[in-house]
This record gives structure tokens, sequence and C-alpha cells, in this order.
């Protein structure tokens, strides 16, 4: 229970932290006003402020007033923050300050920090125009990625499954005949013709898998397998065939049984290799959402949807786990007027 607990809390920050990183990146400011700076954990505080006070000085060479006088607010809000932290979080921190703009002429001074999810791994200072968040994205990409194939003799798709989110990135028809009924030499003649064209079939279709599977990035380290799915006999002989590149055909984790060899039978594949694929993302979350439908069918089923009758729950603290969408981007801002007791959401 404290493990799921643990995993629930996790998947909450790492949400909030992918929405904060989306409003960093919408903030633009002029010239080289904007300061990102990146702590790891051993990097000493008073290193830090030290540099920051040589570059508060090095602004008097700064030509233009507005920009010099920018970059200072900015050096001497990060120095007024760093005042609390006597040393880096675990993870580092990542300090992102700057006059942005607000639309017109209007400008505001922001400034955010950041307790990353991962270690950040090398201390960097940088002025531009925009926050340097690159770093920080990278550490939102799934770490854990598996290959995807379905195949029957008329087509194939290939894809991946990262986390929770399934791809399609190509599909492969081919041109293998239909079988033939008349018998005969002709008919002996026509069926070698026909493997023929099954083999050179499997064979194209390894070759675009090779190539996609092969580029991802951090290979050895990120991608954990393969999984085909298809009819009996054609996913069988696919695979025993060893079509695919060496590093992927060890990597194979299961056959399993579709009935669609489109982008529909990816999802299909993913569905059927739940066994295998226990304690990824995907799964988790399937787990939930069909808890969250089982109790949506009783009449007395306890589960709640739409925001103001899941917002009443979380106000009782009537909640166990809440769902949210990743796409879910909402605020919810109080008026108060200071010089009454007038309010309105």
């Amino acid at each position: 229970m404290a493990e799921e607990t643990s995993e629930l809390d996790s998947a909450r920050k790492r949400y909030e932290f992918k929405k904060t990183l989306e409003k960093l990146a919408e903030k633009e400011g002029s010239g080289t006003e904007l300061i990102s700076i990146y702590i790891p954990r051993d990097k000493q505080i008073y290193d830090v402020t030290a540099q920051l006070r040589d570059e508060f000085g090095q602004c008097a060479n700064i030509k233009s007033k507005q920009t010099r006088t920018n970059v200072q607010s900015a050096i001497s809000s990060i120095l007024s923050r760093l005042k609390n932290y006597p040393h880096a979080p675990d993870n580092g921190m990542a300090i992102f300050c700057g006059t942005v703009k607000l639309g017109g002429d209007r400008t505001d001074l922001d400034c955010t920090i950041l307790e990353p999810p991962e270690p950040i791994t090398s201390y960097s200072y940088r002025c531009s125009s925009n926050f340097e968040l690159e770093p920080l994205k990278q550490m939102l990409v799934e770490k854990e990625v598996y290959g995807l194939i379905v195949i029957d003799r008329r087509e194939a798709c290939v894809g991946f499954l990262r986390g929770n989110r399934i791809e399609a990135i190509t599909t492969v028809t081919s041109t293998v005949p239909g079988k033939q009924r008349k018998g005969g030499q002709s008919a002996m003649r026509f069926q070698r013709l026909r493997l023929i064209a099954i083999n050179e079939f499997y064979k194209r279709v390894a070759d675009r898998a090779n190539d996609i599977f092969l580029a991802e990035p951090e290979f050895f380290d990120r991608f954990k397998g393969v999984l085909i799915g298809g009819p009996t006999p054609t996913k069988d002989e696919f695979e025993s065939g060893g079509y695919l590149h060496h590093e992927l055909q060890k990597r194979i984790i299961g056959l399993f049984d579709v009935s669609y060899t489109n982008e529909s039978g990816l999802s299909e594949l993913v569905d059927n290799a739940a066994d295998a694929l226990k304690g990824v993302e995907v799964m988790k979350e399937k787990v939930m959402m069909e808890r969250f439908f089982k109790e949506l069918i009783k009449d007395d089923g306890l589960s709640a949807y739409g925001e103001e009758r899941v917002r009443k729950n979380l106000e009782i603290n009537a909640v166990d786990v809440l769902l949210l969408s990743r796409i879910l981007r909402m605020s919810r801002i109080k008026v108060c007027c200071q010089n009454c007791d007038y309010s309105r959401e």
C-alpha cells in the first residue's frame, strides 16, 4: 500500500513538473535578460552566490540601461532566494529568473525554483531571451521503451510503447498473393512464388523495424524488448525465421494473438501482453481505469467524475485515487474585493 501511494505521489509530482515547464517555455524576455541556473547537489551554494555577485558587477558593462537594470534585478532576486538554501537539495535545483513580457509594454520579474525528479549532473549559468529547459525536458522522456510489431501476410504495423503511450510509426503492406485452390504443376509453381513473396515481405518488415528500433536513443539502456502480435502461424514464422537484427531478436519478450495488424492491433497487442508488461506504467493505469469503470456501473459505486463532484469529494477528504488527464490545463481563480466581503471564483 505504501509503495502504491509513493507511485501515485510520484505521478502527481511528474504531472505538476511538466505543467511548470510548459509555463516556463511560454515566457520570453528581451535580449539576454532571462537567467537559467542548474545547481547539482554537490555544488556549494556559496560558490554560486560568489559567481552571481561577480556577474552583478559585470552588468556595468551592459550598454542598455534597461537590460542592465533587469539583469541586476534578476540576480538580486536569485541571491535573496538562495539565502534560504544552506545546500542544494538531493537532486539539485534549477533556478529561472528574469523580466518577462506580459504583452504590450508590460513586463514582470518572474522567478521560479524547481527541484527536479532526477539529479542534475552539472552546473550551468546561462542568459538568453528564453529559459534553458532542455535538461529538464529530458527528464520527462520515458526511460523504458518497448518495440511493437503486429503482422499478418497482408500488412504489418511497427510502433513503440513509451510509458503509457502507444506510438504507431509505420505500416508495411505486402504483395503476397492469396492461396491457389487448383492443383497441378502450376499450383506447385504458384506456391513456391508465394513462399518467396512471404519471405521477402518478412524481410521488409524486419528491415523497417530494425531501422526504427535500433535508432532509438540510448538503445541499450532504454529499449526493454519486442512484442510481436498476429495470427498463427505468421507471427511464429516471423519470430523463428530470425529476420530481426540479433540485438532485437534476443530481446523478443513474447508472441501474442491479435485480430488486427494496423494501429488498432498495437493497442490490442499491449492489452494481450498484460502479464508480460506487469509493472509498466500503461498497465498500472489500465488497472486503475478498470477499477474506476467497475465502480461507475454500480448503483452504490464509489467513483465520481466531473469537476464539481470530484472537487466536492476532495473537500470532504473522501478521495482515495484522483485520476487526471495529462492534457488537463485548467486554473481556478478566486477574486476577492478588498473593500467588502464580496468574492467569486
